[in-house]
């Protein structure tokens, strides 16, 4: 995969934004003094009076996003997920979340791969944040043809969503061309009937250059792309389930409330069956390059295909 065109999501999303805003003129975007780093000075540049800068003050902001929602507008409140999910939670929960407004956050630099900002920054408690608002859509897109399709998905879509984007450029694996992005439904990015790997957003990738690996050692690993954490697509898991017997999980999340425990819960309801979590274990991450830090935490397609070969060798 070495030769795939690279993209960060958060680049996706300012883009995105600033393409769809004639097709939805109710759309506006919101940011915390972050623009230059969440890429949505990408959407003020161009729409300039759609465009509201907030300030050092994230709960503020989503209570003023709430209000727009309130008043018709299609709001994208935009900050690192840190400050999205972390510093404004509360907000979220009780100003978005209860009324079920909508309200878009569009958190970047999510995960350990923000890298030199080190752990205060490094959000991996997110998605365990945000699946436990009632009603709340939980997305983490793959690459950037996946997540400027999800932009659009969830402008179309009532209620409030979460989306999380990366700082690091991701490999893109989709097609723009062909790609369509279901709401609710993973992705099976390569069959398989040994074991299953189910990855999300910057993990796709090296999923998919694991099962590339593994199957070179005659080991045939399925991989699925679960771009929508909440609500769960558990027909694809469960099947996965059921035929391959064994099941991976992979994500720049902590292993505790995310992609993993989602997992865990749906087949333990439909098909029990052993479930290993790749992930950061119960501890903080701290500064270092990007790169580094992914490979030091497991979070790369060389552990994935050394912890698959554990698990089938059990």
């Amino acid at each position: 995969m070495a030769d795939v065109k690279k993209k960060a999501t958060r680049e996706s999303y300012g883009e995105a934004l600033t393409a769809l805003a004639e097709k939805y003129p109710n759309l506006v975007v919101l940011d915390a003094d972050l623009a230059a780093a969440t890429k949505t000075g990408i959407f003020k540049k161009a729409y300039p009076e759609r465009f509201f800068d907030c300030g050092i003050a994230e709960a503020n902001m989503m209570g003023v996003a709430a209000g727009l929602a309130t008043a018709g507008k299609i709001p994208f409140a935009s900050t690192f997920a840190m400050f999205a999910a972390g510093r404004a939670y509360e907000i979220v929960r009780n100003s978005i979340g209860y009324p079920h407004l909508n309200v878009k956050i569009g958190a970047t630099h999510a995960g350990i791969s923000v890298g030199e900002d080190g752990a205060t920054h490094q959000c991996n408690e997110d998605i365990a944040l945000m699946r436990t608002i009632p009603e709340m859509t939980v997305i983490v897109p793959s690459d950037d043809t996946e997540a400027k399709a999800a932009v659009e998905a969830a402008i179309q879509f009532e209620g409030p969503v979460y989306m999380r984007f990366g700082r690091l450029a991701a490999p893109i694996l989709n097609d723009p061309e062909t790609y369509k992005f279901e709401w609710g439904k993973g992705v099976t990015m390569r069959d398989g009937k040994d074991i299953t790997i189910v990855a999300t957003g910057l993990m796709v990738a090296e999923a998919v250059s694991a099962a590339e690996t593994l199957a070179n050692e005659g080991i045939d690993a399925r991989v699925i792309n679960i771009h929508t954490i909440k609500p769960l697509d558990k027909e694809i898991i469960c099947k996965a389930a059921q035929e391959t017997g064994r099941i991976v999980t992979v994500e720049e999340h902590s292993i505790i409330g995310g992609l993993g425990d989602a997992v865990c819960s749906a087949v333990s309801e439909c098909c029990p069956v052993p479930v290993t979590k790749i992930g950061v274990n119960d501890e903080f991450g701290h500064s270092g390059p990007a790169v580094d830090l992914l490979k030091q935490f497991g979070l790369s397609a060389e552990n994935i295909t050394t912890t698959v070969k554990k698990v089938l060798n059990k």
